[in-house]
Formats: C-alpha cells, structure tokens, sequence
C-alpha cells in the first residue's frame, strides 16, 4: 500500500532532558524518523525540552519547539498548525506518557489528530501491569506468577501470598525508575512505596523473582497489512536481576538453540500482533529458565523504539527508526528499498556474519553517595560497541572503546 496521502504534518514528541536511562538513544531515532518523514514531503513539527539533541537542529525538522513536554505546550503547538497526524514512539516512555495524557485530556480528538506508530490501547497494555499480565494469559505466554497492587496493604497482601524473594516493577517508568528485588520481608515496606511513589499511576507489579535466568530481546517491525519480521536477537551477558541498559549484551544471541529461537520468535510476533495492530517498531524482552530450555517468559514489550533499537540499527545497519517512520504512514515492507544492498526490500532480515558486543560505561565517582550496586533500575551513562569475528574479538574491542585506560580485559594485566 502506498504512504497515506492524507498525512501532510506530523508531530514528532521528543523525550525531554538527557536523564540515566534516556538519552542520545532516542535523539538517534527521533532525528533519523524526523528525515525520513521530510523525504517524503511531510512537515515535520518536533517538541522537545533539550536543546542539547540532534534532531533539535534546525536542519532535522520544518518547525522546532523547545517546550516543556506538557499539554499545555502540545495545544499550543496544534493552534498553531495543522497537525494530521503524531508520532510519539521516538520519544520513549516521556513521550507515551505525554501521547497518553493528551489523548485522556481529549487534544488528539479536539484537533483531528491521528496517532501513527502505535495506538493507545496497545500503550495501555503494556505499560499497565495488570493488563500486561491479562493479555500474556490471553495469548499463551507464560509470565511470572504476581499481581498488581494500587496500595501499601494491597502489596502486603500480594507478598505474603507469593513469598519472597520477589520483584517489585512500577507502570508507565522508563530504566526500571522505582523497580528492584526484595529478598526478605524488613526490606519489602520501604522497597513497595518506593514503587508506587515512582509510578504516574500509582501502581507496581509484585511478582516472583526469576533472578539468575537469562534474559533476551528481539527487536520487530510490521506494517499495515500484518508482515512482521525480527531484525536483531540480543542476548543479555548478565542474568535476570541486572537492568538491560546495565548489562553487556551481545547480538546476535550466540547461546540459543535454534529451536528455542524458532519458539521465541513466534511468541515475540504472537505477542506484537496481540496488543494492537499498529504499524512500527516493538521490543520484546523473554526471560528462559537456563536448566529449562522449554520455558520461556515474557517480561515486557514496548510498543516503541527502545534503547535496544539503537543498538540493533548500528548492529545490523538496518535503519529502524527510518523504516518505522516510513511504516506509520502507510508504507508495507516489501515496498521499502533496502539502502545498503540497493537491490532487496526492507522486509528482508538482517543476517550477521559477525558479532556485536556492547558494554555499558558507569560513572559512579561524579554521583557521590550513589548505590553502586547493579539492579532493575539503570544507571548506566553511556555505552560503547564492538564489532568483531567472534565474541572474544567484540568483547576486547568494546572494553578498549569505554575509555577507561584499559587495553582490553586481562591484555594490560589488571
């Protein structure tokens, strides 16, 4: 199906100040979106509150607002011009968050505003715990056993009926803000408000820890018509129980075996088609019992280019947030060049011939007083990528990237 000719203006919502756990990942995606929308034509109006990113170049986009992301900023923005459509999943959860706000406050419907690139119900789905849960049990997908909790008393009850060691992660948070593990029951009161305080609405998931599996992500895109393909599997160096902005991580996944991918693969799509049918990008991210191959979970999906997204475009050098872009306004798949190859679609896979190792890079020492101690919630600065024949080669090259005065590991002796 060809781009949808009624689209004339879009709407590109930022994600705000560079914070641990949002940064230059989705200035990457929103500046490569924001062109891509240009070469065909399209006006493109961008918010965003930092004007220390890329796509706040006046070349990036027709309009450029540095306002606060709020409702307030986005009626001023739709009185100003005419906006047909917004695009919000290149702004991570700051911009969800906002795209949700508004469209309860009735903007999107006032002005006659699309949403493109996902839809509400799908960002209520996976973002609200307790509907996540809902729908995993709808679909087939095995999720850890847990509940919601909207109170201080109502968690008690939850912990007491799932027993600890457990995991506390809050709705509508980005890097894990508010989550962590709690092994015994002394730790459990000051663990759960800060929980609830770090959620918009007020609710966390209190759910058994899985701590010590192993964790993998795919990244996907589909169009209107319902092709999806997988662009990336990475793998989490780290087990369950490390953020995974916080955890090495390799792509493509070099410990699985085809027949788990095979079934991982079709859950990931099974889920993707599950919460919406919305054209774009979507993480999924699976936990697998490492003395069970056979039993997967699912931990979350973002219906949203994530910080994962980057790091599987400048792996596989396919270019996903272009592509999303292109897809949200009416564009399928196999109708999109491949720019690299010039001669096959974008509903081809990417296939690597090497490795890609990333390694988070920390900077505890200009944060006095911080808990260096690695959980569910990121703090990580910034990462460095290596690309290598095999891991070991990635491995090295990423550790010399970090710029930390080291060789590689074990090379200079330390």
């Amino acid at each position: 199906m060809p781009r949808d000719r009624s689209i004339r203006s879009v709407l590109i919502i930022g994600s705000g100040p560079i914070i641990i756990g949002q940064a230059c990942e989705f200035d990457y995606s929103g500046s490569q979106a924001s062109r891509s929308l240009r070469e065909e034509g399209i006006e493109v109006v961008l918010i965003n509150s930092n004007p220390a990113t890329i796509m706040t170049d006046k070349v990036t986009a027709d309009h450029i607002y540095l306002k606060p992301l709020t409702k307030k900023s986005i009626r001023e923005i739709l009185e100003k011009h005419h906006i047909d459509a917004v695009l919000p999943t290149m702004g991570g959860q700051t911009a969800l968050n906002l795209c949700i706000d508004c469209d309860k406050a009735g903007l999107w419907q006032h002005y006659g505003v699309r949403i493109i690139g996902v839809d509400i119900k799908a960002i209520e789905t996976t973002e609200d715990r307790e509907k996540f849960r809902l729908k995993m049990h709808e679909l087939g997908v095995g999720v850890c056993k847990g509940a919601t909790a909207t109170s201080f008393l109502q968690g008690k009850e939850i912990a007491q009926e799932i027993g600890f060691p457990l995991v506390i992660r809050p709705s509508y948070t980005l890097g894990g803000t508010g989550g962590g593990f709690v092994n015994a029951p002394e730790d459990f009161d000051e663990a759960l408000n800060r929980g609830l305080h770090a959620s918009p609405i007020h609710e966390v998931l209190v759910e058994q820890s899985i701590m010590g599996w192993k964790e993998y992500e795919l990244e996907l895109l589909r169009d209107s018509i319902g092709n999806v393909i997988i662009i990336c599997s990475i793998e989490n160096f780290d087990p369950m129980g490390i953020h995974t902005g916080d955890s090495i991580t390799v792509a493509p996944a070099m410990t699985l075996p085809d027949t788990t991918y095979q079934k991982m693969r079709d859950l990931a799509i099974k889920m993707m088609n599950g919460i919406g049918k919305f054209a774009g990008g979507c993480n999924v991210q699976f936990a697998l019992n490492p003395d069970n191959y056979d039993e997967i979970i699912g931990i979350e999906i973002n219906p949203r280019v994530s910080r994962s997204s980057a790091l599987a475009s400048k792996a596989t050098g396919y270019p996903i947030a272009k592509i999303a872009a292109k897809l949200a306004i009416g564009y399928n798949l196999d109708e999109l060049k491949n720019a690299i190859t010039g001669t096959t679609t974008a509903y081809f896979e990417p296939a690597l011939d090497y490795v890609i190792v990333k390694i988070p890079r920390w900077n505890f020492d200009k944060f006095h007083g911080a808990d260096r101690k690695l959980g569910l919630q990121m703090k990580s600065v910034g990462e460095a990528m290596g690309i290598g024949r095999n891991f070991q080669e990635a491995l090295q090259k990423a550790c010399q990237s970090l710029e930390i005065r080291r060789n590689g590991i074990g090379a200079d002796g330390k």
